[in-house]
């Protein structure tokens, strides 16, 4: 799972297995360690009982809640994300975007892509 943060936005990539979990166990987390025994973790989760996306933190980890029956029409469906907006406390809006993993165009050397999905413009020329 990637993880990109850019001010208020949010992005999650999953590849297929990822989203497998996701679907069947109903969690997928990765974390980052750091010097000193900091430990950063991130998870997204389907939830039953959400009815919106939802993101948490707290004690170092990052949670994104995926209402259940957004992750079964997700992961069963060539639907490639699932987004939304979450108002913040001080009037400003988190952006959140939670997508399945794509394969390159191009092959990048050290890139282990195997389950990743393919690139839906593969095979229209380059690659």
């Amino acid at each position: 799972m990637k993880l990109r943060i850019r001010d208020n936005a949010i992005r999650l990539r999953l590849m297929r297995g990822e989203v497998e979990t996701l679907q069947t166990e109903g969690r997928v987390s990765a974390r980052t360690g750091f010097p000193g025994g900091g430990i950063f973790s991130y998870r997204v989760e389907s939830d039953p009982a959400s009815v919106a996306l939802e993101a948490l933190f707290g004690d170092n980890v990052l949670a994104v809640r995926i209402p259940e029956t957004s992750v079964l029409a997700w992961a069963t469906s060539e639907q490639v994300s699932i987004e939304g907006d979450l108002l913040l406390d001080d009037g400003e809006t988190l952006r959140l975007l939670v997508e399945k993993d794509f394969a390159c165009l191009a092959p990048r050397a050290g890139e282990d892509e195997a389950d990743m999905y393919p690139h839906p413009e593969a095979g229209e020329g380059e690659c």
